[in-house]
């Protein structure tokens, strides 16, 4: 009875902690950031923008949240579907 709870109950700080990631919707690179971890943002605010054939595309937060993790750095090349941000 004793290690079934341990495997349930680890999971669930990481799913919590771990948030929903916004990710790249399509290949290209990261020139600008606009949020900090522990940023609050709201649904529909820019949180990066990304360049991709000579576009810039600004990348949009899909849920509210605060931001608990940035997974890439100006700069950066990034293929479609790589996690920019996580929002908790």
């Amino acid at each position: 009875a004793t290690p079934a709870p341990q495997p349930a109950a680890a999971p669930a700080p990481a799913a919590s902690g771990a948030g929903k990631a916004v990710t790249s919707p399509l290949p290209g690179v990261i020139v600008e950031i606009s949020v900090k971890v522990g940023d609050s943002v709201k649904a529909g605010q820019q949180v990066a923008v990304l360049e991709a054939m000579k576009m810039e595309n600004a990348i949009e937060a899909d849920h509210a949240g605060t931001v608990t993790a940035i997974h890439v750095n100006k700069g950066d090349s990034v293929l479609e579907g790589v996690p920019i941000v996580t929002i908790g």
